[in-house]
């Protein structure tokens, strides 16, 4: 486990824990790593943020380490994480930075690293980066004279992300005709603020924006893919077709159907999965998940001769599965999504056309749709645990017999998932299975036990 970088990146409350002081070293060592992997050539850096107060400074902090070893620097302003991805393959940088806590209150603030094919740098260069954080080298790493790096302001590139999305779809709804559906759309008061009102617009698709104006405190504040209630009721009361939730950095999305009922990513993944099967587009025949997908997906996926390929929990090993197996479509429950056709990351307003796209293809309402996929109750609790411990449930005889003996009961038609919390000193327990007042009771019963077992 390492020092600073977690699974997605740095993440810490903003100017107590990732300080500007700590901001400055971890761009300082990240541009002299990159510059080792580039045969000591000065990186070509872009740098992306999302709404919160604090951007502005973390991204004064980084910059000034990255020009102060001698890196050059694009700043882009606000903009999804998707489109820092994007831009940072199609300008050919050598590497780019998000400056985001994702779905995170905005006290948060966190640093994202992706390589030239935009993707986020693996784990080897991320230690690389640590290892010199920690080793008290980092002010020796000083350019001098003309070896400065310089630093511009490119908020213009904004409109190279919106033209990918004009570029992709413009034409299909032209043709399809799009006056009779209408969008809601909550953009979390994030990164997609400054776009998703532009790309609706300029593919002609009726729509209204939600929490649309940040402020810098307000993101992810009731509202966006972690609070659905507005997004719900909005869509109901106006009569809209779907609503569209997207999370802070606007690198995930859910929706809400014509009913008002929440769709999650594993319903996104299996209607988006099945159409583009129809139409020849998925590659092996597979869709990628993780362990913490619904079974209800799988059973969908088996029932239409989709591959259903399990990875562990987190996009960096849905896209690395997709990568090592020639796969175009992956994501989590949570709406990371993943096209590899288009990006290599989770990009929310993309899902979110996709979606769009697939109903239309359908010619029926979303909660018809979606009637094909029986997702099964699923109930998720944490039990408390010496953090010292988390990782030995699987040793103790009277949890695995208890689980072992749920997962006999089940014969298919649920299952039993224990996974140790990497951050924090608890155990999850997830039961699905088809009552869900008895799930939440086995649930409860194994996660005290796990609690009195590892206390």
């Amino acid at each position: 486990m390492m020092k600073y970088f977690g699974t997605d990146g740095i993440r810490r409350i903003a100017n107590t824990e990732l300080t500007p002081e700590l901001v400055y070293k971890v761009a300082k060592a990240g541009a002299y790593v990159l510059s080792k992997h580039l045969n000591g050539k000065s990186p070509k850096i872009l740098i992306g943020r999302d709404t919160r107060i604090s951007g502005t400074l973390i991204e004064a902090a980084m910059t000034a380490g990255f020009l102060s070893y001698g890196a050059n620097v694009k700043l882009i302003g606000v903009i999804p994480t998707p489109g820092v991805a994007y831009l940072t393959k199609k300008l050919k940088a050598d590497a780019s930075v998000v400056i985001s806590a994702s779905h995170n209150a905005y006290d948060f603030n966190g640093i994202k690293y992706f390589s030239n094919l935009g993707m986020k740098i693996p784990d080897e260069i991320e230690a690389e980066i640590e290892e010199i954080l920690d080793s008290g080298e980092v002010e020796k790493l000083t350019a001098k004279g003309s070896k400065i790096g310089v630093s511009e302001v490119r908020e213009d590139l904004l409109d190279e992300y919106l033209y990918f999305f004009r570029k992709n779809f413009e034409d299909y709804f032209e043709e399809n005709g799009v006056e009779d559906f209408t969008v809601a759309i909550d953009t979390a008061n994030g990164a997609t603020s400054v776009i998703a009102d532009k790309v609706f617009t300029a593919l002609g698709i009726k729509h209204y924006i939600l929490n649309n104006t940040p402020n810098g405190t307000n993101i992810n504040e009731n509202c966006g893919s972690t609070h659905m209630e507005m997004l719900q009721n909005f869509v109901v009361t106006n009569k809209c077709d779907i609503g569209i939730a997207y999370d802070g950095d606007g690198d995930r999305c859910l929706a809400v159907n014509d009913k008002g009922e929440i769709i999650d990513g594993d319903i996104i993944l299996s209607l988006i999965g099945s159409a583009m099967k129809k139409k020849g587009e998925l590659k092996n025949n597979a869709i990628v998940a993780t362990v913490m997908s619904n079974l209800g997906m799988k059973k969908f996926c088996e029932n239409n001769d989709i591959n259903f390929v399990e990875t562990k929990v987190g996009d960096r090993y849905v896209l690395e599965n997709m990568l090592k197996n020639g796969y175009n479509l992956g994501g989590e429950q949570s709406g990371h999504v993943i096209f590899l056709d288009y990006n290599p990351t989770g990009d929310g307003i993309l899902t979110s056309l996709m979606l769009i796209k697939t109903i239309f293809d359908s010619g029926k309402k979303l909660s018809e749709l979606q009637k094909v996929i029986n997702i099964y109750p699923q109930v998720l609790i944490n039990a408390k645990v010496d953090s010292n411990k988390k990782y030995d449930f699987d040793k103790n005889p009277e949890i695995v017999d208890a689980i072992e003996k749920l997962n006999e009961e089940f014969d298919g038609n649920g299952r039993v998932l224990i996974r140790p919390s990497g951050t924090e000193p608890l155990v999850r327990v997830m039961i699905e299975g088809e009552n869900q007042e008895y799930i939440t009771k086995k649930a409860r019963e194994v996660a005290d036990l796990i609690e009195e077992k590892l206390k």
